[in-house]
């Protein structure tokens, strides 16, 4: 075996490639710049930090999302273990302690004896040692200037957008209720709801206030998957409630009926001492958050622990630098993974990483390294982030569109596409080339 691999950043993508390749037998060099320079979205020294939501999105087998789990279930996940083992309460979504789920991965990583853990900044890669680069959407200026000149790309950047966090002692609980858009009893959520006026009240402020001036070289391309409220404010009058202020499904206990909008709480850990605001991701400034999201009247005296605020989210052009194989076309022993590769979310960045160890374990072994099919979420996400006849390219989270349609009848296509899918990702654990690669 040759010398240790590198890989570059301890998030969700970097602590499952690491641990892979630890229990494959491989010594890991895991750099991680934090707490020897901060990020301006993180605010610990822990690994696997979650900087946005705390959830991990939806379980329902029968979704892409709850697809993807059960696949990286089955590939021995690290971060699906540990957000199952720290879990809170939020309906069928997966959602987590984000502190508790930090430091069960920082733990678990920090127990390898084969995992050698170095707290310092790359700002060069060294293209003689294989490497696995999951630096994510916060990658350095100077670390992305060397990719940019690997790669011979000027990559690309958008705006990734955090919601606030509310003390839970300051909500006023009278004008609030429990409850799930899918079980009326259920406790996960905690529902503040506005009438037609508080609703137009709120839109009309929300427009009107001051938002965060970019930085000169921040060029703004919203997510479609995390734009902020006052983007989709701007939308029109009513975007909201077709947004994250939906009030369907839900009935007010006080009033027996559906409120014209709601704002959705969520826990943020276990103790309940905090919740966040669903959807509510925002780049208003912190005066303005605290004017403006007071007219909730749930909220009219809330306590925010954390505002909103945006930053960078740099990725890659992958269909034009990446092999199928996630490793760049230039340098085989240099892979990508997580969220710079192209994906967005949690569970898909996850993904990435542990698809980007079994790229460099090949590599290492001189075997051909062959990605699961597109059948399958784990190999849908991979060939739509290095699909060549792309155009303009955009990450992506996992959802049916990126998987290949089947040819049948409309109404058997969600019923042919999890059979699919099902029997592809079976077929692909069972070849010998991942087998091989295991051992």
């Amino acid at each position: 075996m040759p010398e240790a691999v590198h890989v570059i950043g301890a998030g969700l993508a970097g602590v499952e490639a690491a641990n892979l390749l630890s229990r494959c037998g491989v010594e890991v060099h895991l750099f991680e710049m934090r707490p020897v320079r901060m990020t301006p979205a993180h605010t610990t020294d822990q690994l696997a930090e979650l900087v946005c939501s705390n959830s991990l999105k939806g379980t329902d087998p029968l979704t892409a999302h709850g697809l993807l789990k059960r696949e990286l279930s089955q590939l021995n996940s690290l971060v699906l273990q540990s957000a199952l083992l720290t879990r809170v309460p939020a309906g069928k979504a997966l959602a987590v302690d984000r502190e508790a789920f930090a430091a069960r991965i920082t733990a678990e990583i920090c127990a390898q004896a084969r995992i050698h853990l170095v707290r310092r900044e790359v700002t060069r890669i060294d293209l003689s040692v294989p490497t696995i680069i999951a630096t994510g959407p916060l990658t350095s200026d100077a670390l992305a200037g060397a990719i940019a000149e690997i790669t011979g790309q000027k990559g690309l950047s958008f705006y990734d957008a955090i919601a606030p966090i509310v003390d839970s002692q300051s909500i006023d609980y009278d004008k609030a209720f429990f409850g799930s858009r899918w079980a009326p009893d259920d406790t996960d959520y905690l529902n503040c709801p506005l009438d037609r006026d508080e609703y137009s009240a709120f839109v009309k402020a929300l427009l009107a206030a001051d938002t965060v001036t970019p930085h000169a070289f921040e060029d703004a391309r919203f997510f479609e998957g995390c734009l902020p409220i006052e983007i989709m404010a701007a939308r029109g009058p009513e975007s909201l409630r077709f947004g994250p202020m939906r009030p369907v499904g839900l009935c007010d206990p006080r009033t027996g009926r559906r409120p014209h909008a709601v704002v959705q709480l969520r826990r943020e850990n276990l103790k309940g001492d905090a919740f966040n605001l669903v959807g509510f991701q925002s780049r208003l400034t912190q005066g303005e958050q605290l004017k403006v999201l007071r007219l909730i009247p749930a909220l009219a005296q809330a306590r925010f622990l954390r505002y909103g605020s945006i930053h960078r989210n740099t990725f890659i052009d992958a269909p034009r630098v990446l092999s199928p194989d996630l490793s760049l076309t230039s340098h085989r022993n240099i892979v990508i993974a997580g969220q710079l590769s192209g994906v967005e979310g949690y569970m898909e960045s996850t993904a990435m990483g542990i698809m980007a160890a079994y790229s460099i374990l090949a590599y290492l072994r001189g075997r051909p390294f062959l990605p699961p099919p597109p059948e399958t979420a784990v190999g849908a996400l991979m060939h739509y982030i290095t699909d060549t006849t792309a155009g303009a390219f955009q990450p992506m989270n996992i959802n049916f569109g990126i998987f290949p349609s089947p040819d049948v009848a409309k109404k058997l296509k969600r019923q042919t596409l999890l059979q699919r899918e099902a029997l592809a990702f079976s077929d692909w654990l069972g070849t010998l080339n991942y087998r091989a690669l295991m051992e």
